[in-house]
This record gives C-alpha cells, sequence and structure tokens, in this order.
C-alpha cells in the first residue's frame, strides 16, 4: 500500500485501498456476482423466465398508455413499471447480467464458463417468457395490436447505419448504469427512483435494447404483422451484441478500473483459500 493509499485508509472506515463507499459497493457486488454465477442451469431459467415474464408486464403498461396519449416520453415512464418488478420480484435480465457478474469473474470468484451460462440461459429464458406474455397480451388487448405493431416496425425496419449503431450501444449502457444506481441505492425508494430512469430512457427515448423491444416485436407477430421472424433475427444479433459492448466496455470497464486494487486484493484472498 502507498503513502496515497495509507492515508486514505487511515481517513476511512476500512483498511481497503479505496474509499469505503467504494469498498463496501464492490464486496456487495462481488457477493452477489457469485451467489448468481454458481446456480444450476434450473435456477438460471427459472429466474430469466420470470424476468422475461415481469418485463412484458412492462411492455403491457408501455402500449396502453402509448394507445392513450400516443406519448413515447409517457410510455416509456409507464414501462418502467417491468423494471421495478423485475427488481423487486428478484428476477433477472440479460442485459443486467454485465456489471454484477463480470465483475465477479475478473474478482476470481467464478469463471468464464459460469458467465456464459448465465448470459445463455438468461437471454434465452427472457425470449420465451416474454414471447409467451406478449401472445396473451394480444389475445386479451386487440386494441393494443396497432400501438405494437408500429412501435415494432421502427425497429425492425431501421438500417444497421451509426445511429441504430449508437442507439443499441446507448441501451446497453443505460441499463447497465440503472444496474449501478441501484446497487448504490440506500433503500428501496432509491432502487425505484433507478428504475424509473431506467425505463424512462430505455423505452421513452426508443433505444434499440435487444429484450424489450424483441417482446414489442413478439407482439406485433402475434398480431400478424407485416414481417417476419427473420427480420427479427435480422434486427436482433446485431442489437444484442451492441447492448453488450455499451454495458461492457462503457459502464462495466470503467468500474473495473476503479476497483483494480480491490480486484487484486480479492483475486489473492482467494488463492489464499484454495
Amino acid at each position: 500500500m502507498d503513502d496515497q493509499d495509507q492515508k486514505r485508509a487511515e481517513l476511512g472506515e476500512t483498511d481497503a485501498p479505496a474509499e469505503d463507499e467504494i469498498a463496501e459497493a464492490f464486496d456487495t457486488i462481488v457477493s452477489e456476482g457469485a451467489q448468481r454465477l454458481h446456480r444450476r442451469w434450473r435456477e438460471v431459467l427459472a429466474t430469466g423466465l420470470a424476468g422475461g415474464l415481469e418485463i412484458a408486464v412492462g411492455v403491457l403498461a408501455l402500449l396502453a398508455v402509448l394507445e392513450a396519449t400516443g406519448s413515447e416520453l409517457l410510455a416509456g415512464l409507464a414501462f418502467s413499471i417491468g423494471f421495478i418488478a423485475l427488481m423487486l420480484g428478484r428476477s433477472e435480465l440479460f442485459t443486467e447480467g454485465f456489471l454484477v457478474p463480470v465483475t465477479a469473474v475478473f474478482a476470481g470468484r467464478a469463471s468464464m464458463a459460469q458467465l456464459a451460462k448465465l448470459w445463455a440461459g438468461t437471454l434465452v429464458a427472457n425470449l420465451v417468457g416474454g414471447w409467451l406474455v406478449m401472445w396473451v397480451v394480444v389475445v386479451a388487448f386487440p386494441e393494443l395490436t396497432e400501438a405494437a405493431v408500429e412501435s415494432a416496425i421502427h425497429f425492425v425496419e431501421a438500417p444497421l447505419d451509426p445511429q441504430t449503431v449508437c442507439l443499441a450501444f446507448l441501451a446497453g449502457s443505460v441499463i447497465t448504469l440503472m444496474t449501478r444506481m441501484q446497487h448504490g441505492a440506500d433503500s428501496e425508494a432509491g432502487k425505484i427512483v433507478a428504475s424509473v430512469i431506467g425505463g424512462f430512457l430505455l423505452a421513452g427515448l426508443m433505444l434499440f435494447h435487444s429484450v424489450l423491444d424483441s417482446l414489442l416485436i413478439f407482439g406485433a407477430l402475434h398480431a400478424g404483422a407485416p414481417f417476419g421472424y427473420a427480420d427479427w433475427l435480422a434486427w436482433f444479433w446485431y442489437t444484442v451484441l451492441l447492448n453488450m459492448a455499451g454495458g461492457l466496455f462503457v459502464v462495466t470497464l470503467i468500474r473495473l478500473v476503479r476497483s483494480k486494487e480491490l480486484i487484486e486484493r480479492e483475486r489473492a484472498q482467494v488463492r489464499r483459500e484454495q
């Protein structure tokens, strides 16, 4: 520990090579990430399926407000219901898996294979759960199908150009920032505020989010949209990759660099335990 780190440790409540708040948040993130990554396939798929169901509830709210008001910004606020349900229900969304699990892997508490299992299982389960609920939504609320089709067309017909690349990249960054804010909040109220912010930015500004917008597209497909699943896949493949890039190379990378000494300390602790 150099002189600057020593002085900071003396001023704080812990001897960690970072401010107390950073050290405490890091420990929480690593602990949670390790628990999530050591789950069995059954648990990963069940949690991801529940996440897809809950996000679909947010999409229902989005479509209802969009149909009633025509305002994408108000619809974005309504969609935050899905993120609040996701947070309170302790379910999981694929794009929430960039900061917490990745930090646990870098800290030596889990492997890349476990991270790949979490990502793949959660993504597939999110899509399956969302696909099922969107079928129910379309059957239950046929008056919302026009809004679903119009919203879906905005995504599936978008060309792969610099604008769509940036919209997808921003979506990954925004939801990872939302995750970071939720972990930094000291109360449920603070976490709910972070969920509302994330929902407003993602849905209200129509950023390209691989799961949220896939559910809109699924709803349109159930309603007989003038496009097919091949059109969805043509949009989905680059959106999911750019979401990952935005989440990993902006928020997550910055946090890893900020926590470099803490990561080294944690990896040393893992080696001592082995």
